[in-house]
Parts: structure tokens; sequence; C-alpha cells
């Protein structure tokens, strides 16, 4: 069915709006090419843009042509102030952004493990509320939560999870009480990961892969055809509970001890390091695991010790990597979280070649490019695709 006037006048709104925020500043002239319409049609949207406050003039260009100069027309940045937090169990870190994007204000805050859920939650919106006020912004349209455990993809709740803080829950219900103009959402912070690394990280170039996270936990998030897949529970990627050789049990439901946690977790690679010698000057805002693996591959050059110990962390890592690419076949693995980080290249080459000897399915194995902002830089763009898709709906009726 042909859509409706009103129907089609909002898709080319939206249209022209992504030009706007891909390419920047644009003439109606450049809004016309861009999005095929014609000129009477750029001139109606560029007016309904101008008037719901959306767009504006922005400066002038001059044109190959006779006449006066053509009026640029750039989005409105602060129609919309968002926040994004990175929650780990250790803290939280905090960032404010326009509709661009753009980040205005950011800080972070340490949670000892000690104290107590309501102390821990009001130290947490504390932090959001003095980044919102250093960002200039009243109030915020949007907020964006990266926290590690699962999310239930029915109503989008952080659900309980052995081993995590019961203030990491307690925050969104907080968090949407003391910003009730606000839409809050919560994701896995790997997930997170995985799409700031699809937008603007190492896997801009791919449709389908796989992100392995490895870090003071560990799971995977799985982009397919484009897509990110959660899973039935909002558990697709819980391979902390994969069995693997070399743990001497099995993981149950409620413990992943005798699974793949138990190979590539931090614990398990602090303890791998401490039998090779390894050591490592504490880093403030690092994880010990972490430290140990880049102090290795600084030295796995002149170190055998340090480069033996990479090789058995590869050993370790691929038995993950591969029955994640045995079932999927993504063609790409981005190796993120601390100690995929701190790997970089020397450990995603070595886990490249040990897959190229396991697998007969053709895999890239890629180090992370966006390091530890990949979390807060995932909750700051699923932040500002919310805000848009709600600004840039077509107007109610009157």
């Amino acid at each position: 069915m042909p859509a409706s006037p009103r129907t089609a006048r909002a898709i080319n709104d939206r249209l022209a709006l992504r030009f706007l925020q891909q390419e920047g500043p644009l003439t109606a002239g450049q809004l016309k090419q861009l999005t095929g319409l014609s000129r009477p049609s750029v001139a109606d949207l560029v007016e309904r843009l101008t008037d719901s406050g959306l767009i504006a003039v922005v400066g002038e260009t001059g044109e190959q042509r006779r006449g006066p100069n053509a009026k640029l027309y750039g989005i409105v940045a602060d129609r919309a102030h968002l926040a994004a937090l990175d929650v780990r169990t250790e803290g939280v870190a905090v960032a404010v952004c326009d509709l661009l994007g753009r980040v205005l204000a950011e800080g972070a805050l340490p949670i000892d493990a000690a104290t107590g859920t309501e102390p821990a939650v009001e130290q947490a919106v504390a932090l959001v509320e003095r980044v919102a006020r250093q960002a200039g912004a009243d109030r915020l349209h949007t907020v964006g939560i990266g926290a590690p455990g699962l999310i239930d993809p029915a109503g989008g709740e952080l659900r309980d999870s052995t081993g995590l803080p019961q203030w990491h829950r307690s925050l969104v219900a907080a968090l949407q009480e003391r910003l009730p103009q606000a839409r809050v959402s919560v994701e896995n912070e790997t997930n997170l990961a995985a799409l700031a690394e699809q937008r603007d990280g190492a896997a801009r170039d791919r449709d389908t892969f796989v992100l392995l996270w490895l870090g003071m936990g560990i799971g995977a998030a799985l982009v397919l055809d484009g897509t990110l897949r959660r899973g039935r529970s909002g558990g697709a990627g819980e391979i902390g509970f994969l069995p693997v050789p070399g743990t001497g049990g099995l993981p149950s439901a409620t413990d992943c001890g005798g699974g793949f946690h138990a190979l590539a977790g931090a614990s398990a690679v602090a303890a791998l390091a401490a039998r090779h010698g390894v050591t490592a000057d504490p880093a403030r805002h690092e994880p010990h695991a972490a430290a140990l693996v880049r102090a290795a591959v600084g030295h796995a050059g002149t170190d055998p010790s340090a480069a033996r110990f990479l090789d058995i962390l590869a050993d370790r890592v691929v038995l993950g990597a591969a029955a994640v690419v045995s079932v999927l076949d993504p063609g790409c693995v981005v190796l993120a979280g601390e100690v995929g980080r701190a790997g970089g290249e020397a450990l995603a080459d070595r886990v490249r070649t040990r897959l190229a000897r396991m697998s007969p399915l053709p895999t890239e194995v890629r180090p992370s490019t966006l390091g530890g902002e990949a979390v807060l830089r995932g909750a700051l763009l699923t932040a500002r695709d919310h805000a848009q898709d709600d600004l840039f709906a077509p107007a109610p009726r009157r």
C-alpha cells in the first residue's frame, strides 16, 4: 500500500535528519541531491523541521551560481541532552552528550564493595546529576546504562545475577525516579561494546561478528546480519558457563567455575601469570589481570616466560572462540574487555593462528580498537538512537 501523505512526510523528515547527522550542515540544494526529493518537498521539510526546533540555520555557503549565498541547515544539538553510564562492580563512569553525540562532560566514581546498597545508589545518582550540571543540561532526555549481567529482553530490566552488587539493579529504578522525564534503559555491557565496535571500532566493515569479552568476567556478544542477538532469555553469549577441557569440572546453573570462565577469567589469568613469573605494578584504572597481560606483551620479545604465558593464554582463549565459531561461523572475532584490550594484536595474532589450526571456518581475529571507552561509547550511541527515534518521530495529529 502506498504511504499516506503524513507517513511520507515523516519518512522524508527522518531521511533528511539522518543525512544532517552523518554529513553535518547542508544546504537545501544538497538535501535535495542526497534525498532525491523535489525542490518543493525539500522546502516543506526544511520548514517543518525548523518549526519543530530540530534544525536551524547555522551559516551560509557560496554555491557555483549567481545570486545570494545558500543557507546551511544543521541539527540543533542542544535540543536534547543524553547520559551514558558504564556500571562496574567497583564503580561507575558517566558521560553526558548532545544530540549529535558530542561529549560535553564526564566523570567517574569508585564505589567500595563494602558500601551498602542505598549509599551506593545515592553516590551514583549524584554523579549523574553533577555531570549533567557540568554539561549545562537542565534535563536529560535519555539515559543509557551498560552493566554486567542478564537483561530481560521482554521488560528490559537487569535481572539478578550471582556475584554482582545489589545496587546495580536498584540504580535503574532510582534514576527513573529522580529523572522522571528521562527515558532510562539498560543493556548488557558486552552487547554495548559490540555495538560500539560495529559503529566506530574494529568491526566497522562487518555486519556479522562475535565480540569476545575477556575481563573480570567472560562473555560474548553476537551481531548477526547487522542485528544484535540477545537470545530468548537475554543470555546469548554467556560463554563463561561453556564446558571446556582443562577446568577439572563442569559448570552448574549457579556457578561458572567449571566452565570457560575458570580458564580465561581474571583470577585464572592472574594465577597463570604467577606460575610463569610474570609481574606488573598495580595500575590505578586497570584490573591486575590486564596489567599482567600488558606487561607480558611488553616483554614477550625478550623474556621467554612472558611469551610462554601469552601462548598458554591464547591456548585457553581459543577454546571459547572455536566453540562460538563452530556454531555461528561469524567470520570475525573481536577480542575486547580489559584482558583482550591489554593483549592487543599480540594476543589476537596468537588466537588467530590457533583458531586457523582448530577450525576449518575462515575467521579473522581482531583486537578492540576502542579501548576502555567501548561500553560507555555503546551506551551513548544507544541513548542517542533512542532519543532520535523519539524526536524524529512524526508530530501527533491535532
